[in-house]
C-alpha cells in the first residue's frame, strides 16, 4: 500500500481503544506505534520522525494537550489529532490553542478517523518533514538551518546534506560509496576516501566542539555510523 512509509504515533490510555486504532490504521497500510501514556514518547521522537500523532486528551500523568504544547515548545511540528470524550467549546479551544490540528470526540467512527488522518496528511504536505530532530540536533530542511541543543550552528550546505543523510539512517553503518552518491553526487569526480574523512572531522568539530557527545563512530573498513 502507498501508506506503508507513513508512520503514525497513537497515545491512548485505554488499551482496547488503542488496539482498535492500531488495527484500523495498520489495515490502511500505515506504520503504527502505540503508547498508553506520554512516557517514552519524547525518547521515541528523538529517533523517529512520524508523519502524524493521534493523542487522547485524558492521559495519566499529563493532560494530552499540555504534552502537545510542550512538544511544540521543543520544536516538534508533527500534525496532531486530539481524541476526547469532552466536546465543550472551551475544550475544543484548549486543544487547538495547545497545537492540535484536528479534533475528534469519543465515541467516533473508525472510517471518519481514517478520512481525517488522510486529509490532515494531505493538508500538511511537507510540514511533517520540514524539521528533523535527532538527539539534540534539529535540522530545518526548508531554511537549511541547524540547531544544536537549541543553539544555531553554522555549517556548509554539503555538511548539512551529510548530517541529514546520517539522521535519515541512524544507527546504521554508512559506507563511503553510499555517502559519496548521497552527498556529493555529480560533484564526486575528484572524490577520494580522504574527502569524507575531512568533511566528517569538520562536521564533528562544528556540532560537538568539546568532543563529548559521540555523535559518530568510525566503522572499520566501511565508513561511519550515527549513534
Amino acid at each position: 500500500m502507498q501508506n506503508k512509509d507513513i508512520e503514525i504515533v497513537v497515545i491512548e490510555d485505554e488499551p482496547d481503544i488503542l488496539e482498535l486504532l492500531e488495527y484500523h490504521l495498520s489495515k490502511e497500510g500505515y506504520m503504527v506505534t502505540g503508547f498508553l501514556s506520554t512516557e517514552n514518547v519524547e525518547t521515541f521522537l528523538e529517533e523517529e520522525n512520524p508523519a502524524l500523532m493521534i493523542v487522547d486528551r485524558n492521559l495519566p500523568g499529563v493532560e494530552g494537550s499540555e504534552f502537545v504544547a510542550y512538544l511544540r515548545e521543543e520544536g516538534y511540528d508533527i500534525p496532531v489529532i486530539f481524541l476526547t470524550a469532552r466536546d465543550r467549546d472551551t475544550d475544543l479551544e484548549e486543544g487547538f490553542e495547545s497545537g492540535g490540528d484536528d479534533y475528534m470526540t469519543k465515541p467516533f467512527k473508525s472510517k471518519e478517523l481514517l478520512l481525517r488522518v488522510a486529509a490532515l496528511l494531505k493538508r500538511s504536505g511537507l510540514k511533517e518533514t520540514q524539521r528533523v530532530k535527532y538527539r539534540d540536533l534539529m535540522l530545518d530542511l526548508h531554511q537549511h538551518i541547524l540547531s544544536v541543543d537549541e543553539e544555531p550552528v553554522e555549517i556548509t550546505n554539503l555538511e548539512f546534506k551529510l548530517l541529514h543523510t546520517f539522521i535519515k539512517n541512524p544507527q546504521q553503518p554508512l559506507d563511503r560509496d553510499f555517502l559519496r552518491d548521497e552527498v556529493w553526487g555529480d560533484d564526486s569526480v575528484d572524490f577520494h576516501d580522504k574527502t569524507i574523512n575531512v568533511a566528517m572531522n569538520r562536521l564533528k568539530k562544528k556540532i560537538d566542539p568539546e568532543g563529548t557527545k559521540a555523535y559518530f563512530v568510525p566503522v572499520w573498513g566501511v565508513g561511519y555510523k550515527l549513534l
